[in-house]
């Protein structure tokens, strides 16, 4: 059969409450024209991000009923505890409450806190956003080595998340000594969750090994990331997905992970360490922070639903459907005419925001006037990831429709095509964004803008 369906059914519902368009755009302007600041019950299709906000299974609700709250020694951190063991080989393992967590106590075990990272570098692919703030809120810098396909939205390259090579090995070459620790993002986000092949991790960890440097992944979505080397990599068609995340993990001397993405839960996080002493430390730094080395900051509930969604997410049935949920969104939207990242990346379509609003230039946020068009429009949210996001570091003008796992239907997908399409119809009516207020880091969370007005001349043809 060629139609791939929900391997699940649908045993619970909630309900979508219908605005007006009318409403939505007071809501918009409440909001500071920020989506992150919309109610959640004023968005009828919410594309904002896939963390967190995925359905759970009937195993991993029947998990939490059987959670364990002991402060220590909780038997919920020992079955967590054995599963992240067999996917991941590692057997040093810290669970803390979300992704952003395993990242700062990272950066500050290998760096240190305060100014001490100033004249390092930390090499990606392509930093995350929190992952970026972290490193450089040490002192360092964060510095993305995508290859130049990896940088061209429009070319559809099979693993445009790769790391350049020839890049890595020159900054190793010549500034060995400022490098604390590389790091790889499977998949990678912040160019349209591509994938990263398993040759080029291994070419990663040979440079590595060469200068003598740690490698950590970023291993959100470990699991999609599997998939796509399952289905592009000719050598590794015939092998279990579950034996190609475990390799991926080999490779490296760490992680941190988000299990709001590829753990199919609604909060979570994980950080690995190899290392004996690197590990006691992070383990003292996340009980001063966190909560003790068995629980991290989360409810025995917690770490059960993590412990049964790091190996469902491994079922190749639901990792077919949920690769293919997505490209069916990017290939409707971009046979309509509209620009995305080729080919669709394994959590989210993005599309190319600067071909859509030709007529926004960068400094007036072409992203930003994207994103708060469809949520007027048709009560999607979706993502800016371009100038707003990203500032200075922004190669290019992109919004994210990342699609919640488990979630939602193929109608639903359906209605985002119909509203996506209808404003490329009306594209020329977006105006661009200035900030009017805005934090010192991560300012798309909270910064508030205001229309461009549109002088009169420039806005009537007529005129």
């Amino acid at each position: 059969m060629k139609t791939i369906i929900e391997p699940f059914r649908i045993k619970s519902v909630e309900p979508i409450r219908m605005t007006t368009e009318a409403e939505r755009s007071e809501r918009l302007r409440d909001a500071g024209h920020n989506l992150f600041r919309i109610h959640a019950d004023d968005v009828i299709i919410d594309l904002l991000t896939d963390s967190g906000t995925g359905a759970m299974s009937s195993e991993q609700w029947a998990g939490i009923m059987r959670g364990n709250e002991s402060y220590a020694g909780a038997p919920s951190y020992y079955r967590f505890l054995e599963a992240m063991e067999a996917l991941t080989g590692m057997t040093n393992v810290l669970p803390t409450h979300q992704g952003r967590a395993s990242e700062r106590i990272l950066v500050e075990v290998i760096i240190g806190s305060g100014d001490t990272g100033r004249g390092l570098v930390v090499p990606n692919n392509a930093h995350f956003d929190t992952t970026r703030a972290n490193i450089e809120h040490s002192g360092a810098v964060a510095l993305d080595l995508l290859t130049p396909e990896g940088r061209d939205p429009a070319r559809a390259a099979l693993f445009k998340g790769n790391v350049d090579l020839e890049r890595l090995e020159a900054l190793l070459d010549e500034r060995a000594d400022d490098v604390p620790f590389v790091m790889v993002t499977i998949t990678c986000n912040n160019n349209g969750g591509q994938p990263v092949s398993l040759e080029n991790l291994q070419a990663v960890r040979s440079l590595c090994d060469r200068y003598d440097k740690l490698l950590f992944l970023d291993a959100c979505r470990f699991a999609e990331n599997a998939w796509f080397i399952k289905q592009r990599e000719i050598v590794h068609q015939s092998r279990h997905v579950r034996d190609i995340a475990r390799d991926q993990f080999a490779l490296a001397d760490g992680a941190t992970i988000s299990a709001k993405k590829d753990g199919l839960v609604n909060i979570g996080g994980v950080l690995l360490i190899r290392d004996d002493t690197l590990f006691e430390r992070a383990g003292n730094l996340l009980i001063l922070t966190e909560g003790f080395v068995t629980y991290g900051g989360l409810a025995g509930r917690d770490l059960e639903a993590m412990a049964i969604g790091f190996e469902e997410v491994l079922h190749e049935d639901y990792l077919r459907y949920r690769i293919r949920a997505v490209e069916y969104l990017g290939e409707k939207i971009a046979a309509g005419g509209v620009a995305i990242v080729q080919p669709p990346g394994g959590h989210a379509v993005y599309i190319d925001a600067a071909d859509f609003c030709p007529h926004i230039p960068r400094h007036e946020f072409p992203g930003q006037a994207l994103a708060c068009g469809l949520y007027e429009l048709g009560g999607v949210r979706s993502c800016e990831i371009g100038s707003v996001m990203l500032g200075e570091h922004a190669d290019t003008e992109l919004v994210r429709l990342a699609v919640p796992r488990r979630t939602y239907t193929k109608s639903h997908i359906d209605y985002v095509v119909e509203v996506v399409l209808e404003l490329k119809a009306r594209a020329q009516e977006l105006r661009g964004y200035r900030i009017v207020e805005e934090p010192e880091a991560l300012r798309h969370f909270t910064a508030r803008f205001e229309p461009v007005e549109v002088p009169i001349a420039a806005g009537r043809a007529d005129a």
